[in-house]
């Protein structure tokens, strides 16, 4: 058996629980599952590839309109129609037993039950209906893993119609005493903005108390809702960008936890963030714009030129230095690195020093 596949039998039970038996760390290749991937990765066709997967498609329809299935079993079979799917191959009748896997199974069972939900079904699928009443008590379980599924799963989808139901819920999870709750709880209230954002206007104040968070964490899953409030509404929170510039001088100082570090840059996807929150700010505006200036250029100093994240940092600054409101000495140092990217013997870099950084926001 290839490396690849021992690689890949071996991580699976840690990351779909297929065993919750202490000590089971590696998935068997004479499981199904474990058979099922040496099998796919032994063919030599697409035809044959088609042949196996109808065969193990039938054989899975099988199991779950078995009555002596057990929720055990289930799990590993909806494991198995999760692989199907993610070939590209429709294993649509399983859709019903993965929602009652995430309803009436234990823990882990719940796991794979939720994961297979938000794998198969869409928000406007009708299935979805048959999982509120389970999301709404998993939201108010005080099984912190269960809150953590169920908000997992509305952070991804959930159908606009029910949102009332479980919003006050999902509100007090704003106050929890686990970051990692507060945290989920803001990103699921960013989806509800994102598909109902009339549902979610009276809960404005609450979203500035996450920015405030102590956990960096928490305070990461703000920026999303800030940076579509201000794209769309900027004059409406110009008093926000003293909170901007204060937190993105932390990160560029490197004052987060460690954690929030790639390849030594700190929080690098967080900088980009803040910096188009700043490039809103900060359009057609002097006195804003006056507020970043020494941010930008502390950015721009910091993020040098030798790994691929810093450059997507420095092209965020660039395009945020055009679009503020101009300061000739931070245009100079812009333009100097736009020199710097079309003079690079990368072909990637030059065509970024092509494109006009005024065009992009």
């Amino acid at each position: 058996m290839s490396d690849v596949v021992e690689k890949t039998l071996s991580a699976l039970p840690s990351l779909l629980s297929l065993d919750s038996q202490a000590g089971a760390g590696k998935l068997s290749p004479s499981s199904k599952l474990g058979n099922l991937i040496k099998g796919i990765t032994e063919l030599t066709s697409k035809h044959e590839e088609e042949k196996l997967i109808k065969k193990e498609l039938e054989s899975i329809k099988e199991q779950v309109a078995s009555p002596n299935t057990t929720m055990r079993q289930m799990k590993e079979i909806m494991v198995r129609a999760i692989y199907c799917e993610m070939l590209g191959y429709q294993a649509s009748f399983s859709y019903i037993h993965a929602i009652k896997l995430a309803q009436q199974g234990s823990v882990l069972e719940k796991r794979v039950g939720y994961l297979a939900v938000s794998l198969f079904l869409n928000e406007t699928d009708e299935f979805l209906l048959l999982l509120v009443n389970t999301v709404l008590k998993d939201l108010q379980s005080t099984n912190l893993i269960e809150v953590c599924m169920a908000l997992t799963v509305v952070s991804q989808m959930f159908p606009k119609d029910m949102i009332p139901a479980i919003l006050p819920v999902v509100e007090e999870k704003l106050t929890h005493p686990k970051e990692i709750i507060r945290r989920k709880a803001v990103l699921a209230l960013y989806k509800f903005y994102l598909i109902a954002p009339n549902q979610v206007q009276h809960i404005h104040s609450k979203f500035r108390k996450a920015l405030c968070d102590k956990d960096p964490g928490v305070m990461t899953a703000s920026l999303h809702i800030y940076l579509q409030l201000i794209k769309e509404n900027p004059e409406s929170y110009k008093d926000l960008t003293g909170s901007m510039v204060t937190i993105l001088r932390q990160v560029v100082g490197g004052k987060l936890p460690l954690d929030f570090n790639y390849h030594s840059v700190p929080a690098p996807w967080l900088q980009i963030q803040l910096l188009r929150i700043l490039a809103y700010l900060g359009k057609e505006d002097q006195g804003t714009s006056e507020m970043m200036y020494d941010v930008l250029e502390e950015s721009l100093r910091r993020a040098e030129m030798n790994h691929n994240i810093t450059y997507a940092i420095l092209f965020e600054c660039v395009k945020t230095i055009y679009t503020v409101h101009p300061k000739s000495q931070l245009l100079e140092k812009a333009a100097e690195c736009i020199g710097n990217f079309v003079l690079s013997p990368k072909i990637n870099l030059k065509y970024l020093g092509k494109i006009p950084p005024c065009s992009v926001h």
